[in-house]
C-alpha cells in the first residue's frame, strides 16, 4: 500500500453572515472572480459561492461570524508596486485596516484588513524565500 501525500492546497472556506457583502470584498478587494452561486441550492451545508483569487479556490458559506478577532490570517501575495491601490479598494468597501506587525528590512511589507465576520487578511509583498534569507543574516547584517 502506497502512502500519499499533500499535492497541494485544495481550497479555503470562509463563513459569512452576509454573502453579497462577502462577494463585494472578495472581488472588489482582492480582485476576486466569481466561478459559482449556488442560489438557494444547498448542497453542502449551507447557500455558497465559489471564487478565484489569483488561481486560488475560495468557498464562501452562509453561516454565523467568528466570535473573536485573532491573528491567525490568509495571506495573498502581492507586487510592491500594487501595495497602495489594494490600500484605496480596502478603504473603499470601509474595512478595518490592522497595523503590520514590526519587521525587519528585506522580508516585505504587509497590509491586514478585517473583514465583516473577523476574518484577517494579508497581502505581503515578499517569499518565503526572501524572508528566510533576511533572517539568515540577523538583526544587523
Amino acid at each position: 500500500m502506497s502512502e500519499g501525500r499533500i499535492e497541494g492546497l485544495s481550497h479555503i472556506t470562509l463563513i459569512t453572515r452576509d454573502l453579497d457583502r462577502m462577494s463585494a470584498i472578495i472581488e472588489r478587494a482582492l480582485g476576486g472572480r466569481e466561478i459559482y452561486a449556488s442560489g438557494n441550492d444547498t448542497f453542502s451545508l449551507s447557500r455558497e459561492k465559489f471564487f478565484d483569487v489569483g488561481g486560488l479556490w475560495i468557498a464562501v458559506m452562509e453561516g454565523e461570524s467568528l466570535p473573536t478577532r485573532t491573528y491567525n490570517h490568509i495571506a495573498f501575495k502581492i507586487p510592491a508596486s500594487a501595495i497602495d491601490d489594494y490600500r484605496k479598494r480596502i478603504e473603499a468597501l470601509g474595512l478595518e485596516i490592522r497595523e503590520s506587525r514590526p519587521r525587519v528590512e528585506g522580508e516585505g511589507h504587509s497590509l491586514y484588513f478585517y473583514d465583516d465576520d473577523n476574518h484577517l487578511f494579508e497581502l505581503h509583498t515578499g517569499t518565503l524565500d526572501e524572508r528566510l534569507e533576511r533572517y539568515r543574516q540577523g538583526q544587523n547584517p
